[in-house]
């Protein structure tokens, strides 16, 4: 029997409380979907804040960012789990703020502010949508191995950021206290309660790590005068969502750099829904999953355009709430309209976003370096399952040696015209195409 007369599960024997299509009562929904936001919250709400650090935004843009962040991934997860017509998964699948994509963005934002941000981030987004379309094709040239390696160069890339942050930021670089030991040890303690809160064998501190630790170091950092709340001028109200409210422009450099990243996204998209669907006992072959991997590839690119038209970066489904379906049994996409209805209710309220804007830079630096650490360690463990013969060496060395140049040394790029320069200044970027063409063009014979 159904689980609307019921209320009881209807999928038995496969592991799960409540199936892909079960109604869970209201209590066990609004909890499962509490554990899943924890799982998420930081996670969301991290890109606007390394984004607005890098581009020295003031607090008020700040809070209008992140609150915006937490709206756009709500409608997301609405769309994934709802599906309308070939758009969305119809999975309990979550979408937020993505990292990979922090690194063009910031580069972009130094060239043309927000406006050239959202521009390109709409523009590059249609690549991703294009993919789901041709999704049998551009999988046999974003091979794992090529995936791997981008992934492992977005947390090798982004690890400058974090320890940016860890030191101060760009405010204490121009101020001379850069790498000051209240900065450095502030930064070490959030590091630290992470890891002791993550190795529990407790599942709940360890899905609240990074809360607990951020919390923690916030309230330190508060006690040592480098929180500042008279700055707000109010916390009240409402953020009322305002369409382009920054204006778009858009450059040749920042599309192809965000294009790639979009690329890789769209694979990176097929092998979480491709375990969600595992997960949630239905089908990975055939026309039905075809059908839901395409349109959730789709739905990628679709909400990180309608992302960038409220304000918001790129978003990308997040691998780490399958894990989530496996811990609370729970694989009913109906628990997804409760995630999305709190993800945009906490949008709405500015008090959020405003809080977490004044968040001191080493006390998000110190959970950063981590989650980048973890990015890079999460791509080196796919290339590490594929086999490595001559042809896989010569490619990782190539794009490894080109993509970690241009990071290193960025004046290698001095005497390029600038729409050039302006392209492979992203060491993602630079060897994520150097993967793909020596890829294609490097034949060994083993």
């Amino acid at each position: 029997m159904h689980m609307e007369e019921t209320g009881q599960p209807s999928t038995p024997g496969n592991g799960l409380i409540y199936g892909l299509n079960d109604r869970p009562p209201f209590k066990e929904a609004f909890f499962a979907a509490l554990q899943h936001l924890l799982a998420i919250f930081v996670a969301i709400i991290t890109p606007p804040l390394i984004i607005a650090g890098a581009l020295k935004l003031d607090a008020e843009t700040t809070g209008y960012l992140v609150s915006m962040a937490l709206f756009a991934s709500g409608i997301s997860t609405f769309v994934q789990c709802r599906r309308f017509g070939c758009i969305g998964t119809g999975l309990l699948c979550i979408q937020g703020t993505s990292f990979s994509f922090i690194g063009p963005i910031i580069a972009a934002g130094m060239a043309g502010g927000l406006p050239l941000i959202f521009g390109s981030c709409m523009a590059a987004s249609c690549v991703e949508m294009v993919i789901s379309r041709v999704l049998k094709y551009t999988r046999r040239i974003i091979t794992p191995l090529i995936s791997g390696i981008v992934v492992t160069l977005i947390g090798m890339s982004l690890i400058k950021v974090g320890i940016t942050a860890c030191g101060g930021g760009a405010v204490a670089q121009a101020d001379g206290t850069f790498g000051s030991l209240r900065y450095v040890g502030l930064a070490a303690l959030v590091l630290v309660l992470i890891i002791f809160f993550n190795r529990s064998g407790n599942r709940y501190l360890r899905m609240s790590s990074i809360v607990i630790g951020l919390l923690i170091g916030y309230v330190v950092a508060w006690t040592m005068g480098m929180v500042d709340f008279s700055s707000i001028e109010s916390y009240g109200g409402f953020n009322v969502p305002v369409p382009f409210r920054y204006g778009l422009d858009i450059s040749l450099s920042s599309f192809i750099a965000l294009g790639l990243i979009f690329l890789i996204t769209a694979i990176e998209a097929y092998g979480d829904i491709t375990a969600n669907s595992l997960i949630s006992g239905e089908p990975v072959e055939g026309e039905k999953f075809i059908r839901r991997a395409s349109g959730g590839i789709l739905a990628d690119g679709f909400n990180s355009m309608l992302a960038g038209m409220f304000n918001s970066f790129p978003n990308s489904i997040f691998a780490q709430n399958n894990g989530m379906i496996q811990l609370t049994g729970v694989a009913s996409r109906y628990v997804g309209y409760y995630i999305a209805a709190f993800l945009v209710v906490l949008g709405l309220f500015p008090a959020v976003g405003l809080v977490f804007s004044l968040m001191p830079e080493p006390v998000l630096g110190g959970a950063t370096l981590l989650m980048f650490g973890t990015v890079a360690a999460a791509g080196i463990r796919i290339i590490a399952a594929q086999p490595i013969g001559r042809k896989a060496t010569l490619v990782m060395a190539v794009s490894f040696s080109l993509g970690l140049s241009v990071e290193l040394v960025p004046d290698i790029l001095n005497q390029l015209p600038e729409t050039l320069r302006g392209i492979f200044s992203s060491g993602i970027t630079t060897g994520g195409l150097a993967a793909i063409v020596s890829n294609v063009l490097i034949q060994v014979k083993e």
